[in-house]
């Protein structure tokens, strides 16, 4: 068999096994639905609230908050990350202060975008694209970085530009970890935007999660939740896809970047 479609088979398995243990403890303690409801209920929830359409408006929002901000996010990353790593002046006079604003909780200073660009989307989209922004940037500028020496030497020897350097060394070179980076960001990006839905919204899929709360509908909850992680491991595939469809001549592991 396959080594990958066995270990996608063990996977199925093993949360196949945990619901199973999940629905037995539940209906055999007899737990309260407000405190953690069955996968069973929750499956109902989840087909409820798709076949009646109160999820889609949310669905459409966050979706249009989570890749516009991941776009941004990561445009800005690669740009700075790649000014940062070619020229030193900009590195010392501008990095330090991009660290020092990572720093910040990005919580804290959620219901500051939200003053400053209101409910909509564009507040959520904003916070989105800074969560995004810093992975991406140390991802560039480690692999801007981790060219090799020797191979800098031998570009100079034979006379490239550095344009030709950069196109041909710097930048295949740093695919790796600028990946790397992407695939960080794809997780993030996610949790962005929730975070400023949380903070002050209007729709979306957060602003469904503290609706469906206030009215102890927890079995919703987790059906929000389990759309949520979908929307996150779509993503992060999408980013594992194009790593191997543009670094092919690199040999990677099934093992996720992540731990």
């Amino acid at each position: 068999m396959n080594p990958s479609r066995a270990h996608l088979l063990q996977s199925i398995a093993v949360a196949v096994a945990l619901i199973a243990v999940w629905e037995g403890i539940c209906r055999g303690f007899e737990v309260s639905p407000i405190v953690l409801p069955t996968p069973s209920s929750i499956v109902v929830r989840l087909y409820a609230l798709v076949t009646s359409g109160m999820i889609w408006p949310h669905l459409w929002a966050t979706l249009v908050e989570v890749l516009s901000g991941f776009v941004l996010g990561c445009l800005a990353g690669l740009v700075i990350g790649a000014m940062i790593s070619l020229i030193p002046v900009f590195e010392r006079l501008v990095y330090p202060y991009l660290v020092a604003l990572q720093t910040l909780p990005k919580v804290a200073i959620a219901p500051l975008f939200i003053i400053w660009f209101g409910y909509g989307v564009t507040s959520k989209i904003v916070i989105t694209a800074l969560v995004c922004f810093f992975p991406v940037l140390v991802s560039v500028i480690a692999g801007f970085h981790s060219t090799d020496k020797d191979q800098l030497d031998m570009m100079k020897a034979f006379g490239a530009t550095k344009l030709q350097t950069l196109m041909r060394l710097r930048i295949p070179s740093a695919l790796v970890l600028i990946f790397a980076g992407l695939e960080i960001a794809a997780v993030l990006a996610v949790i962005g935007a929730i975070v400023g839905e949380f903070v002050g919204a209007q729709v979306g899929l957060g602003y469904l999660v503290v609706t469906l709360n206030f009215s102890m509908d927890v079995a919703g909850v987790f059906a929000v939740l389990i759309v949520l992680s979908a929307i996150g491991l779509v993503m992060h595939g999408l980013m594992r896809y194009a790593a191997r469809r543009y670094i092919f001549w690199i040999r990677r592991s099934d093992a996720p970047v992540m731990t």
